[in-house]
């Protein structure tokens, strides 16, 4: 019998060497092309004159942050007075004049705004808006453009998914964004907006968890509002325990926009954290989940401050989850989303969706075409591991709830429309997504100028999507 050529090595014995060595495929990585590890840390809150002798110690307390929170244009602008021209001052006034949203900004987000650029900072843009960048709105925009309110069996709550609803037990949060989708109850009226307003009453959180234990279906609840970093330690404790208490209930998401904008009070409001911990952990002994979801929208906005405060929640075992929208201006581009994914992932918060921007007032200068959104889906995608990679989606305007951005039925780029369907949510109701008109070409705005040919647009829009919605078996 002749002898294999290979024979197999026999066991235990060590595997024959190569005759050389293998050759790295990728070429060494340089330390410093690695930037999403690259934290702002110092004092660098000193930059501000208004802040130039606050210390360390004043800095990082949440009550401090709280107390010099500015709530009036006026202390704003007096804040940056020096840094920016008066001409600049002069255009955010009349931006805050014709905004639906209130003002409400943190010392720790006004400290890393770069005053030497504001027009282009993405953190000015998001909070604070300028007359002269505002654009009209598109036709078919509202100020409840997610129909929330009509989806309300009760005051403050919204139940639309079968398993799940969004439970509003206060009206305020530490920022507020230009871009909410909540405009129409967030903070104080406006010119431009008289709000629906959501108090933190008990009778009314009362009438909320009698509706909630009373639906079977419901496994899932969203406590935001406003938001949860404005709730009470004491107030945390209450809404977790009631909502743990009923067997129903599976899972509860406390949604904050806090670790973004003020870190701090993770880090020394200790009654909050540990209030927040602890229905975490009686969660966890129920085999139920208790998450935060956050809200970062700019690589900036992670801070060696937010390192601390992000760290600090994993070592309790609180998972983090984010959930980004997209912004022209702001995260619009492949290497801004894609540092902010990588960005994230370093601080162990876990990029969950990025959100095709409602079709909100006021803030058409924010609002990008879908089309922006499947390119950067396309770009992230790989970039990192796929559980930190986030899920690009559309709020189906008029409450047909999130939609994977790729999942429409129909998307005609020249007139910016595009149309979805939720079959899980409300079978054979069609939602339709509009680009902004300054996006799309002069002929096609000239076409939304004419109230009959948007009827026709729209029509037409929707016929196409009939043509292409095929029955599920």
């Amino acid at each position: 019998m002749s002898t294999p050529a290979n024979p197999l090595p026999v066991l235990g014995t060590p595997a024959r060497k190569p005759e050389e060595e293998i050759r790295p495929l990728k070429a060494p990585v340089d330390p410093a092309t690695l930037t999403h590890r690259q934290l702002l840390g110092g004092e660098f809150w000193r930059r501000i004159p208004a802040y130039a002798d606050v210390t360390e110690e004043q800095f990082l307390d949440h009550n401090w942050q709280s107390k010099h929170t500015i709530m009036k244009p006026e202390k704003l602008l007096e804040a940056v007075h020096g840094l920016v021209s008066p001409e600049f001052i002069a255009d955010c006034r009349v931006g805050f004049e014709r905004a639906p949203m209130s003002v409400r900004v943190s010392p720790y987000m006004l400290s890393l705004v770069d005053w030497e650029h504001p027009y282009e900072d993405p953190l000015r843009i998001q909070f604070i808006p300028v007359g002269s960048r505002l654009l009209p709105d598109h036709p078919k925009l509202g100020l409840d453009s997610l129909h929330e309110l009509e989806d309300s069996p009760v005051a403050g709550l919204t139940h639309r998914y079968p398993d799940k609803a969004l439970f509003l037990p206060l009206d305020t949060c530490p920022v507020y964004c230009r871009f909410c989708t909540r405009s129409y109850a967030i903070g104080i009226d406006t010119e431009q907006v008289e709000k629906v307003h959501f108090k933190a009453k008990t009778e009314r959180w009362q009438a909320a968890f009698k509706y909630i234990s009373s639906r079977v279906e419901l496994e899932d609840i969203v406590v935001s509002g406003g938001d949860a970093y404005n709730l009470r330690a004491s107030q945390v404790s209450e809404i977790g325990e009631a909502l743990l208490a009923m067997p129903n209930i599976r899972r509860i998401r406390f949604a904050t926009k806090g670790p973004a904008v003020m870190p701090q009070k993770i880090l020394t409001d200790h009654a909050w954290t540990d209030a927040i911990t602890g229905i975490v952990e009686k969660g966890r002994k129920l085999h139920k989940e208790v998450v935060i979801h956050t809200h970062f929208n700019h690589p900036k906005e992670i801070t060696e401050i937010t390192a601390r405060a992000m760290n600090l929640l994993f070592e309790r075992g609180i998972t983090v989850r984010n959930q980004s929208v997209l912004q022209r201006g702001v995260n619009d581009t492949v290497d801004v989303m894609k540092l902010l994914v990588k960005r994230l992932g370093h601080v162990n918060v876990h990029p969950y969706y990025v959100y095709v921007h409602d079709l909100v007032r006021g803030v058409e200068d924010l609002r990008t075409t879908l089309d922006t959104a499947l390119t950067l889906e396309k770009h992230v995608r790989g970039a990192t591991a796929g559980f930190n990679t986030p899920t690009f989606v559309v709020d189906a305007p008029g409450g047909g709830g999130k939609r994977d951005a790729h999942s429409f039925e129909t998307y005609d780029r020249e007139n910016g429309i595009s149309v979805y369907t939720s079959p899980a949510v409300k079978q054979g109701q069609f939602y339709l997504y509009y680009d902004p008109l300054q996006l799309l070409s002069p002929n096609a705005q000239e076409r939304w100028s004419i109230p009959a040919m948007q009827k026709q647009m729209v029509e037409a829009a929707i016929e196409r999507a009939h043509d292409q919605v095929r029955p599920f078996r």
